[in-house]
């Protein structure tokens, strides 16, 4: 794509702090919305007793105090082997924590998976150099962890399932798409929901990137600069280098005919992050002939609260996909 140009103004460099503040304010304020629970949702809870399981929290992978996990095991311990299933909690990769996702993890165990939600290093004014690829790079040292603990607890794992919600979906690609080859046990689905895949700035008008003037141009080389943990310069936009330098944080240049079966679900009204880049994921999953269901909530943002219908056809999708991908038998 051509680059307009523009004379230079003084202050240029502010361009680039003020739309990485704007994404970071958008990300917790997509985070933070809220939506009135449909009639359907009581569906997909459940009530936690010792009769369905046991969690077990704030378990330690590592040193750092954020480098926590919970795990939640379900009450028949009889069978042989167990899917594992880590949902990663989201947060705009700067906020967030696996407490809040515990309906979810006990739902899922209820179904007799053996659940987890693992925390992360979040980017904040006492860790600068977080990043999304340090953060997923945590997220794959916790993994055998909790595969360790399951064991010792009398759950062994033969599958996993990835999964979360923005931030911790694009996380759950990460692992699933990139780092499945080095998983302890077969990474068998991933599920998610409006997570960033990758980082072309023509894809990013939420943040207005996709105008390809100098100063926006500049801004999105410093936002995404941050999320890879590398530098990135605007020269850079379009070429070779720099799909290897972002490839480490983008789940969609990792898709090929080997990737697991996706389940995806965004807003085509999303100003957090790049709706456009789910589309480009979507093509990729087509064009490898991974089985895929891609589902676009056509009246939402990124807290996909306008259409109750859609969400629930993921909710449908998301049992579906465990049943047909991760059976527990």
């Amino acid at each position: 794509m051509s680059r307009k140009t523009k004379e230079k103004k003084p202050g240029k460099g502010k361009w680039a702090v003020i739309y990485i503040l704007t994404f970071v304010v958008a990300l917790i304020a997509g985070v933070l919305s809220k939506q009135i629970s449909p009639s359907w949702a009581k569906d997909y809870s459940v009530k936690w007793t010792d009769e369905v399981g046991t969690a077990y929290k704030d378990l330690s992978y590592g040193d750092l105090p954020a480098k926590k996990y919970d795990i939640y095991v379900p009450a028949d311990n009889t069978k042989e082997s167990y899917g594992l299933i880590v949902y990663l909690h989201p947060g705009g990769f700067t906020s967030g924590d696996k407490q809040y996702d515990h309906e979810m993890l006990e739902w899922l165990c209820s179904m007799g998976y053996v659940t987890a939600g693992i925390n992360y290093t979040l980017r904040d004014d006492e860790h600068p150099e977080t990043s999304v690829y340090s953060q997923s790079i945590e997220i794959k040292a916790a993994v055998p962890v909790v595969i360790e603990e399951a064991e010792k607890l009398g759950y062994h794992i033969d599958s996993l399932g990835m999964a979360g919600g923005s931030a911790g979906h694009c996380l759950a690609m990460l692992y699933a798409y990139r780092d499945a080859d080095t998983s302890p046990v077969p990474v068998k689905v991933c599920i998610g929901a409006v997570g960033p895949s990758s980082f072309y700035p023509e894809d990013w008008s939420c943040y207005g990137f996709d105008a390809r003037t100098e100063e926006t141009d500049e801004a999105a080389a410093g936002l995404f600069g941050i999320m890879a943990g590398k530098k990135i310069t605007p020269d850079m936009f379009g070429t070779p280098a720099y799909d290897e330098a972002m490839k480490d944080i983008s789940a969609l240049l990792w898709v090929d005919e080997h990737t697991v079966p996706t389940l995806l679900c965004y807003g085509a009204y999303d100003r957090v992050q790049s709706f456009e880049a789910s589309k480009r994921l979507d093509a990729a999953l087509t064009e490898y002939g991974v089985p895929h269901d891609y589902i676009v909530c056509e009246h939402s943002g990124h807290g996909l609260q306008n259409d109750s219908e859609s969400s629930h056809r993921y909710s449908q999708l998301m049992v579906e996909y465990l049943d047909r991908y991760m059976p527990v038998r």
